[in-house]
């Protein structure tokens, strides 16, 4: 199937790759060939946080120039960024935090939501909504792993993607546990990589972190 046309769920969003890459891109230049390294690395759901005032620009350059990526919205806080993310042509949404009205903004949009919880009120609040592919964050400075360990009793019928601390050095052992589908992380793509252009360093991230998970 295309990707382009691929109808997506939450879950698919996650267990597509062992890592969904958290992006913060500048410079709308560097959109395109940023996604086609990653793609070459194994990794096509991208995460362009809106963090910038060019994260839409970069979001519609990929889904328009870049058919084997799937571009999602990051930092997703408001019913209105999750309008502003689909209308630039973003396939599913991520936030920080949940909201109900979020939630029910993303599913009139039929756009999957990964939405941010860090308690047990919060994944119940979400779980409420009909939410059951949950986005941890801040994930170390929450608990981590231990949180996520205990969080495998009480809701053992959700799973996670932690994001916040997460690196290359750790993410081998949230992948480890059976309620982790994936994690987030930045360290695929840096300020100083895409400086650079470095765009064939990008694409040996890419392809290490594909191996994280077998």
């Amino acid at each position: 199937m295309n990707p382009s046309t691929q109808r997506l769920s939450a879950e698919d969003v996650m267990r597509d790759a062992p890592v969904i890459p958290v992006i913060v891109l500048h410079d709308v230049r560097h959109a395109v060939p940023l996604a086609r390294a990653l793609i070459a690395g194994g990794i096509r759901m991208l995460e362009v946080t809106l963090r910038t005032p060019q994260a839409l620009a970069c979001i519609e350059a990929i889904a328009k120039e870049v058919p084997d990526a799937l571009v999602g919205a990051g930092t997703v806080r408001s019913a209105a960024d999750a309008i502003a993310a689909s209308q630039a042509g973003a396939r599913f949404a991520v936030s920080p935090g949940f909201t109900p009205a979020l939630g029910r903004q993303c599913r009139d949009l039929d756009l999957p939501l990964l939405p941010g919880v860090a308690t047990g009120s919060e994944i119940m609040m979400a779980q409420d909504e009909g939410f059951k592919a949950l986005k941890f964050f801040p994930a170390v400075q929450a608990g981590g792993l231990a949180m996520l360990k205990a969080w495998q009793g009480p809701f053992g019928d959700v799973i996670f993607c932690p994001t916040g601390g997460i690196h290359s050095g750790n993410a081998h052992e949230f992948l480890a546990l059976p309620n982790v589908a994936c994690v987030g992380g930045s360290w695929l793509v840096t300020g100083d990589a895409l400086a650079r252009s470095d765009w064939s360093s990008i694409t040996s991230l890419a392809r290490a972190a594909c191996g994280l998970k077998q």
